[in-house]
């Protein structure tokens, strides 16, 4: 089955054409995991546009998506068939609502004048996030992932507006267990960036800063890491980070940056931990743009060998915004026979 993705929901614009196959585990667990060959995976950066403006700015995104659009489109073009197309996927949230737009009012377009015979799947960005596990062993293009024993698992999402752990028993049921109460960690990196001076993206600038730095030389607080829940709280941590750096206007910023990551990364690794050994899972999925950091990706590599369980984790390339996880959450959305509504929906939840 082949499927062509858009993804527009921030400041990425992402196509991506793949072939998937297999379907739901039926029966024995497993036994039908679906797989994946990617043909095409486009992504356009927006980073230098926003990058002034230290954070981005819908109405640029907007723009940008409309200029990106059909030049990347074009170039895909060329290696399709109009009657080789089985889904048109696209993000319908949650994301900025301008951006959103670009990509629905888009995909309307090319599936009326070049794919009428496809089926139009709405997408749910995170659920992108969280079936990117799916991307995490692969063969040069093609990735299959053998859902064996792999659940019941616990899953942690974490991008710019949401962190989120979730027990999941399958493919397809899933519990929240927790998320955060304020900001997300993502954001918190982006905020703590900027008062470092660092450039937009905030999120790599600490990881690259803390490489030269000393994680335990400021005891920043871990917020509700010892709560006996599994939400999280990071605007705590963010403004600790203000307050030291104004009464300690000398401090090593690489000394800042290491020890306001190792107390983030700190509170979603027990969190995870704990939920772990009270679910007795036997896997832990992490995705989303912060999956990206280095430090947090070895943090619970560790903490699974210790355990003595799975870890997956997807390459960098699908940690951050991109069309083939939005082409996965379609093909799952279709064997559930699952679908949401093709308008910008911009508070969309797991």
């Amino acid at each position: 089955m082949n499927i062509l993705a858009i993804e527009t929901s921030c400041d990425e614009t992402a196509l991506a054409l793949i072939e998937a196959s297999g379907g739901l585990p039926a029966g024995r667990q497993g036994l039908r995991s679906p797989k994946f060959k990617i043909i095409e995976n486009v992504v356009s950066s927006q980073i230098s546009v926003h990058r002034p403006w230290g954070g981005v700015v819908p109405n640029l995104a907007k723009r940008e998506h409309l200029k990106n659009l059909p030049i990347i489109f074009k170039k895909l073009l060329g290696k399709i068939e109009a009657s080789s197309i089985d889904i048109l996927a696209v993000t319908v949230g949650p994301g900025l609502e301008p951006a959103l737009w670009t990509g629905v009012e888009f995909v309307k377009e090319i599936h009326k004048k070049y794919f009428p015979k496809a089926k139009l799947i709405g997408a749910n960005h995170l659920e992108g996030h969280l079936y990117s596990f799916l991307l995490s062993q692969s063969k040069i293009t093609h990735y299959s992932l053998p859902t064996t024993n792999l659940f019941p698992a616990i899953a942690l999402v974490v991008s710019g507006g949401h962190t989120i752990l979730l027990k999941m028993d399958s493919l397809t049921k899933w519990k929240k267990l927790g998320e955060t109460r304020d900001d997300a960690v993502g954001e918190a990196f982006d905020k703590a960036a900027k008062m470092l001076e660092l450039p937009y993206p905030g999120g790599p600038e600490i990881q690259k800063l803390a490489e030269d730095g000393n994680p335990d030389a400021i005891p920043f607080p871990r917020p509700m890491m010892h709560t006996k829940d599994y939400n999280f709280s990071f605007s705590g941590l963010k403004t600790s980070v203000l307050y030291y750096l104004r009464d300690n206007p000398k401090a090593r910023k690489s000394d800042v940056a290491a020890s306001f990551q190792k107390a983030a990364i700190d509170v979603l690794t027990h969190k995870t931990s704990r939920a772990v050994q009270e679910y007795r899972a036997k896997s832990i999925f992490l995705s989303g743009g912060v999956a990206a950091n280095s430090a947090l990706r070895e943090s619970l590599k560790n903490l699974s060998e210790k355990l003595k369980m799975g870890f997956f984790v997807p390459p960098i390339t699908f940690n951050t915004d991109n069309a083939v996880m939005i082409a996965v959450a379609g093909y799952i959305n279709y064997l559930r026979k699952k679908n949401r509504r093709i308008t910008a929906q911009a508070n969309l939840s797991l």
